[in-house]
Parts: C-alpha cells; sequence; structure tokens
C-alpha cells in the first residue's frame, strides 16, 4: 500500500504541475523601456523594503521609526519621478500606486498620533491588498526597440527626443 500512496502522490504533483505549466499569464502586459521598467521596479523593491522595515519597527513597538519609514515611503516618493511615467502607465497602474503612496502618508500620521501598533498592522495590510492586486493585474516588460532607432552608446537607450520622458 506505501508504494501505492507513492505512486499516486508523484502522479498528483506530475498532474498539478502539468496543469500550473499550462496556464496562460492573463495579466496586462507593461511596455517600457529599460530605463523605465528599472524607475518602477526600483520603487516596488523600496517599498517592499520600507514594509519590511516597518513590521521590524512595529515588533519593537517604536512607532518614531514606524512613522519614520512610512514618511519615506508617501506621496513624496512618488513625485520622484511619476511625472515622465503618468502618461505611459495604465490609469488603474498609477491610481493604485498613488493609492499605496497616500496610504504610507496615512500609516505616518497615525504612527505618530495614535501609536497603536495594530492599528498599524491593519492599515499595512491594506495598502498590501493594492500591491496585491497591481501584481496579479499587471506585468512589467521591457519593449522591442522599433527597427532603425538608433540607441545612445552613453546610456544604452533611446536618445531623449525619441522615448517618453
Amino acid at each position: 500500500m506505501p508504494a501505492f500512496r507513492n505512486i499516486f502522490g508523484a502522479a498528483l504533483f506530475l498532474f498539478m504541475a502539468a496543469a500550473a505549466a499550462n496556464e496562460v499569464d492573463k495579466r496586462q502586459v507593461i511596455p517600457l523601456s529599460e530605463h523605465q521598467r528599472d524607475h518602477v521596479l526600483t520603487e516596488m523593491r523600496a517599498l517592499l523594503s520600507g514594509t519590511r522595515n516597518i513590521l521590524d519597527a512595529l515588533s519593537r513597538d517604536e512607532m518614531a521609526v514606524v512613522a519614520r519609514e512610512a514618511d519615506s515611503l508617501g506621496l513624496g516618493m512618488a513625485g520622484k519621478g511619476e511625472d515622465h511615467l503618468g502618461s505611459i502607465l495604465p490609469g488603474e497602474f498609477m491610481r493604485l500606486g498613488m493609492s499605496v503612496h497616500q496610504d504610507f502618508d496615512n500609516i505616518a500620521r497615525d504612527a505618530r498620533s495614535i501609536k497603536d501598533p495594530k492599528h498599524t498592522l491593519r492599515q499595512l495590510s491594506e495598502a498590501m491588498k493594492k500591491c496585491d492586486s497591481c501584481h496579479a493585474g499587471y506585468q512589467i516588460r521591457v519593449k522591442e526597440r522599433s527597427p532603425g532607432v538608433e540607441t545612445s552608446p552613453a546610456h544604452g537607450h533611446q536618445p531623449h527626443h525619441q522615448h517618453q520622458h
């Protein structure tokens, strides 16, 4: 009987793996230049790292650190690069992103005034739902260069007048 369970388990695993491999990624593709993609992914990594820092500070009840970290992820962070991407990124993608930045501003404000780690955890959980929604709906890909378009050797991307910045 144990041999049958092992064979059944292996067959079930292979069936599930094959089913997963056949799934089509239905997320909306956002085509960006390498520079634009790097900017968006760098911001996402900063949000992830900052969230980790907030969770660490919450575990030690250090609400001043929570507020400082959340401040760095708020709308001030968003203003540093979204101007050149606003016309390129889908509207809903931008709305979700800006909403997450606003959430961090709210987290910072409440960490200073309410100083309740559980309240902050609830706020952080709501913000993370937006991250999940965005990652479930979109994928960022480097767009292919058009034939005949020269690139700048110094920067490895299209000249300024040829791409949207």
